[in-house]
């Protein structure tokens, strides 16, 4: 193996950090040294959904100034850099780390996105809004943007997606008698990601879920049942994006800040066709042909038509 070779293979492993559940090697960079002397840095990836990459150099020779070095990851073997060597008869020198972590970094998003509940047509529920836990638990500030809301059914029921997306994420590893329970963190979960790059994150779910990583899924779609926390049968939801890829703030918990932004969801209900929910009041989910085709393609409607 030459020089450039090992140099470029002396890397850190990513480290990614979503609702603080990290997975080993989700995405990894690889480096291939190609005939004109460039370098092609190539992200390889196992799990759906947008990426955000940041590397680090500990060298970086015979190559022009690669800017700011963030980059989106939206398909495995995406092609992030090339470094190409500014004196053609000698190789790039290159040695990084890199970080990474899922979302695509301040997504252009609709602030007024009209959203379903997350349960069927017809369901009543109350909305909760939900305080941070790292705030109520473990000392943490609570992000100014905050807002988490907790959907509270009479009896154990099916949950819904409430906005078109990609299932990024599923844990449905818990399994455990939570009745009593006023906090765990062990519950199963789910994350969609949106086309606009937001995130939606569902929470308390019972072991097995319905749906899988890489499906698609609509409004009113089934992603499982709620589970019972505290003697009542939920489910939590935010809506978020990432806002910030300054991976270093992180170091110290209780002084760190958020690297997701919130965002205060309008919903659709028989009280309000598009509105922001009070908290502690019940809400009945009107779930529209206008909510559940807004971000279909014409096949996708078509092939709604014929269930």
């Amino acid at each position: 193996m030459n020089k450039l070779s090992k140099s470029i293979l002396t890397l850190a492993i990513g480290i990614t950090a979503f609702a603080a559940q990290a997975q080993e090697k989700e995405l990894v960079i690889s480096t291939k040294r190609n005939n004109d002397k460039s370098v092609a840095l190539t992200a390889e990836k196992a799990a759906p959904g947008t990426y955000t990459v940041v590397l680090n150099f500990r060298e970086l020779s015979n190559t022009s100034n690669v800017g700011e070095p963030i980059y989106r990851v939206r398909n495995s073997g995406d092609n992030i850099l090339t470094l190409t060597p500014t004196n053609p008869n000698q190789s790039v020198g290159v040695s990084y780390s890199y970080s990474y972590i899922r979302g695509e970094l301040n997504p252009k998003y609709n602030k007024e996105f009209l959203y379903a509940l997350p349960y069927a047509k017809g369901k009543k529920v109350r909305a909760v809004e939900s305080g941070f836990l790292n705030a109520t638990y473990f000392g943490s500030t609570t992000p100014d943007d905050w807002k988490a809301y907790r959907f509270y059914t009479e009896d154990a029921d099916t949950v819904t997606a409430v906005r078109k997306g990609i299932v990024v994420s599923v844990s449905d590893l818990y399994d455990e008698d939570t009745k009593d329970l006023k906090y765990t963190s062990k519950v199963n979960t789910i994350v969609v990601e949106h086309a606009d790059g937001t995130l939606a994150t569902y929470r308390g779910f019972k072991k097995g879920i319905f749906v899988k990583e890489g499906q698609t899924v609509f409004p009113g779609t089934a992603l499982g049942m709620n589970n019972i926390t505290n003697e009542r049968y939920g489910i939590s939801l935010m809506i978020t994006y990432l806002k910030s890829a300054n991976f270093g703030s992180n170091k110290n918990p209780k002084e760190s800040k958020s690297l997701y932004g919130f965002i205060t969801p309008y919903f659709c209900t028989t009280d309000n066709a598009n509105g922001i929910l009070t908290s502690q009041k019940y809400y009945s989910s009107a779930l529209t042909p206008e909510v559940i085709q807004k971000e279909m393609t014409k096949k996708e409607i078509k092939n709604l038509g014929k269930k």
